[in-house]
């Protein structure tokens, strides 16, 4: 009895040693059947039979590559794509073609501040559009006096329709940002223009920029509106769709910023000459 079972334990034994013996090569073959013939590679292994070389088979192991420090670096500096959807495709939900008015009205009023104000000469039409504070209200300048040019040198203001208006005229002229220093003759103001010097344009170019960000902190409102407005109607379009329209909303906002620094790089060539 002992002796059987000590052969029966022998036995057992050379099995498993080879089973272990044949195990890596065995799984090697089963492996290479069930894979794709474009996964598996091929290894030579020395020595000829028949003059032909012999190969091996071993699956191909899969790589994962990854992205290295300048590949992103110059995946950073490469143009997103842009976004241009059919406006009437999405007018249930916002009004692209107001948003885009309201920006754009938004670069209008700069380049119509830069002109009026924003001159090395000055002219009469650069006083007309300052406002000026009033019992009635807040009214233009040339609404209540009339402005005339005396000579290269001297801008004329006068103030006969409306004297009681001329202290606040004066004040406006004053703190118009034009560097004027106004002067008062009863009813006549009297504005020597300025010199023009260094200092004169780089406070102009100062004014500008002034101006610029004003005008940006317009369009971020108009922005934020907008986006408030797409957020109301989530429930109309799939969240895709929102995605898209949101995109198209921001890009046409970084548009605008390119333009109204375009047209403030513009001007401040023109005032510093």
């Amino acid at each position: 009895m002992c002796g059987c079972f000590c052969g029966f334990s022998f036995i057992m034994a050379l099995g498993i040693k080879c089973l272990r013996l044949l195990h890596p090569a065995f799984c090697t073959y089963l492996t290479t059947l069930t894979r794709p013939a474009s996964e598996i590679s091929m290894k030579p292994v020395h020595g000829r039979q028949h003059d032909q070389r012999q190969y091996l088979a071993y699956p191909a192991m899969p790589v994962r590559q990854f992205a290295t420090k300048k590949a992103k670096a110059k995946g950073k500096g490469q143009p997103q794509a842009r976004v241009n959807i059919n406006t009437a495709l999405v007018e249930d939900i916002i009004n692209l073609e107001e948003v885009d008015e309201e920006m754009k009205s938004v670069t209008e009023a700069l380049q119509d501040n830069f002109n009026k104000t924003l001159n090395i000469r000055t002219a009469p039409g650069s006083l007309d559009h300052i406002t000026v504070v009033t019992a009635d209200g807040k009214l233009a300048l040339n609404h209540i006096g009339q402005i005339s040019m005396k000579s290269p040198q001297l801008i004329l203001v006068n103030m006969a329709s409306f004297p009681e208006c001329t202290a606040a005229a004066i004040k406006a002229i004053r703190e118009s940002g034009m560097n004027l220093n106004p002067e008062v003759e009863g009813t006549l103001i009297r504005v020597p223009i300025p010199k023009v010097t260094r200092e004169h344009r780089e406070m102009l170019v100062k004014l500008a920029k002034q101006s610029t960000n004003k005008a940006k902190e317009n369009l971020r409102k108009v922005r934020t509106n907008a986006m408030n407005k797409l957020k109301k109607s989530k429930d109309k379009a799939s969240e895709d769709t929102i995605r898209l329209v949101e995109k198209q909303i921001s890009q046409m906002a970084d548009d605008t910023v390119a333009e109204l620094d375009r047209h403030l790089a513009a001007k401040t060539k023109e005032l510093l000459g």
